[in-house]
């Protein structure tokens, strides 16, 4: 079996006040906190989550 294409995303902004989809999408990609990294697996199901949340997430390119 191939290895799975991954990416790492770090929550940039706050989830307080945030529209309770935006929020589901946030938990769905593992994140709990300002400011951690979680490494996802890179499909159009995570694809959709980051775009939906794109204000208040980043994509950490790695060197």
């Amino acid at each position: 079996m191939a290895d799975k294409k991954m990416m790492k995303v770090k929550l940039v902004r706050s989830v307080h006040g945030r529209l309770e989809k935006h929020r589901a999408c946030v938990s769905g990609l593992g994140l709990r906190r300002m400011h951690q990294v979680v490494e996802v697996e890179d499909t159009p199901a995570t694809r959709g989550m980051l775009n939906k949340v794109s204000y208040m997430v980043q994509v950490v390119e790695e060197a």
